[in-house]
């Protein structure tokens, strides 16, 4: 392992250490790379990280490399496909959030020229960087009209 400094959450798993040191805490501004985020962290809900992180690969393929036009065109019947592919969470409701986030995101291009401008407009289009050292420095928010206001560099 490396003298690289990584948060505690990180471990020594390969998956996680890559995912920690070239993904985490990074500003994106791709369009396709916050859809497949937006789907990933939809997929993550009541699971592990570690268990999406696992499964990206199978998320790509079934999702046609999450390609928003492509999935805000998926039926009934590429619904029920998925539902049959062991490589992604199984889950209809996952599933078909996925598609109607394609729907929106799509509307939101549309009409903001692009998913990075609707996603950093709450931000001035600057990524807000606070220097925390250590887990206790990270505040929780609970309130749901504020955005979290950090993003760790390291």
């Amino acid at each position: 392992m490396s003298d690289k400094k990584r948060c505690c959450w990180c471990g020594e798993l390969p998956i996680y250490v890559d995912y920690h040191d070239n993904e985490w805490g990074r500003p994106v501004h791709d369009d396709r790379k916050l859809f497949e985020m937006l789907i990933l962290e939809g997929a993550q809900a009541g699971l592990s990280w570690l268990t999406i992180l696992k499964k990206r690969k199978n998320y790509r393929k079934a999702f046609d490399n999450f390609d928003p036009v492509k999935v805000a065109l998926y039926d009934d019947a590429k619904i029920e496909e998925l539902m049959q592919n062991p490589g992604i969470i199984r889950n209809r409701l996952k599933i078909k959030s996925a598609v109607a986030n394609a729907k929106v995101v799509l509307k939101i291009i549309k009409e903001y020229g692009s998913f990075y401008n609707f996603i950093w407009g709450y931000v001035d289009h600057k990524p807000i960087v606070n220097r925390l050292e250590k887990m206790e420095d990270f505040v929780a928010l609970s309130d749901c009209n504020t955005l979290p206001s950090f993003t760790v560099v390291g």
